[in-house]
């Protein structure tokens, strides 16, 4: 399925400092990342516990969708959404290669 220009353009994808983790009650999978894009914080959930420990996660800058309806992962809402690549079956993490800034657009 493609995607117009335009419906990309409304996508805001910033990268975001983590500030802390922590597992979700009864799930293998989720993780709730507390994330600062400087003008504003999020809660996010992911489902990255499998393959990254929380305490591996704080102060990492990764890439995030900002812009996504609120949803709830086992009662737990997520306000975006971490940016992975599908690396074999398990996620890897997109870092930048230079110094950004959490809050930083991605363009």
């Amino acid at each position: 399925m493609n995607v117009t220009f335009e419906d990309f353009e409304r996508m805001d994808i910033r990268i975001g400092k983590i500030l802390s983790v922590e597992r979700i009650e009864n799930s293998d999978n989720l993780l709730k990342l507390k994330v600062d894009f400087r003008e504003f914080k999020r809660q996010i959930v992911s489902g990255i516990a499998k393959w990254y420990k929380p305490e591996d996660l704080i102060n990492k800058k990764l890439p995030f969708i900002v812009n996504l309806e609120p949803r709830n992962f086992k009662g737990v809402e997520s306000q975006g959404m971490l940016m992975a690549v599908n690396g074999e079956g398990q996620p890897v993490l997109l870092e930048p290669q230079k110094d950004v800034k959490a809050g930083d657009k991605i363009v």
